[in-house]
């Protein structure tokens, strides 16, 4: 795996479990928002993380660390994913995967050798809009078969939206409410500036519009929320 960040510990990542977490290089998406734009167009800027010292970690932290999760850019990308997975479960560690949900087949492949415990999974935005949430031109029935691959899995998955002004708009919340399964853990994420975002005109909600997203969601999706809102 191409891995260029590894965060050693974290109570945040994956729900219920310490957990630590690797970052793959790489993206089939180009979100002018993307919170880790520099892994994504420049992962030389960080050191490649050496897979021996991540299972090294695993195996001297065995009574604390219960998870791991496997994030990005994009790791469905990485052409080993699937092997990394399976050394990992081995060492009975529980493994979460972020996916933007644009390989389906890799994520079929990952559920039907059950080597993933928890899965999220991003929704950019509504259908329509997909293409400039994403950055690039989208096939979007690709994600419309990942979200139905979650629902038939049996594994406990999210999806979550980063909502950006001036790319989301109240249209973007009703689609998706028409379209995501109704008893699905949903969050909606406020944009958060920083260094590596790679389109700096990307601009955050307020609360009274997070609320108004979510107002539009909750008759059809109830466990919609907020997350990570100041």
């Amino acid at each position: 795996m191409d891995i260029h960040g590894f965060t050693k510990t974290t109570l945040l990542d994956f729900p219920g479990h310490v957990a630590c977490t690797v970052f793959t290089a790489g993206c089939n998406f180009r979100c002018p928002f993307c919170h880790n734009g520099n892994l994504v167009l420049h992962p030389d800027l960080y050191p490649t993380v050496d897979e021996a010292a991540i299972f090294n970690h695993i195996s001297k932290r065995r009574n604390i660390i219960t998870g791991l999760c496997i994030s990005g850019g994009e790791p469905t990308l990485q052409p080993d994913l699937l092997d990394f997975m399976a050394r990992v479960k081995r060492q009975n560690i529980l493994i979460k995967l972020d996916t933007n949900g644009y390989r389906p087949d890799i994520l079929k492949d990952v559920i039907q050798n059950g080597l993933a415990d928890y899965i999220a999974m991003d929704i950019k935005a509504g259908r329509n809009n997909y293409s400039k949430a994403s950055g690039i031109a989208i096939d979007i029935s690709q994600i419309e078969m990942s979200v139905d691959i979650l629902k038939s899995s049996g594994l406990p998955f999210e999806f979550r939206t980063t909502c950006v002004s001036g790319i989301h708009t109240n249209t973007d919340f009703e689609d998706i409410a028409d379209w995501l399964p109704s008893d699905c853990l949903y969050f909606l994420q406020s944009y958060k500036e920083n260094d590596a975002v790679p389109d700096k005109s990307c601009a955050s909600f307020g609360s009274n519009e997070l609320n108004e997203f979510l107002n539009i969601l909750k008759p059809s999706i109830p466990n919609a929320t907020l997350r990570g809102i100041d």
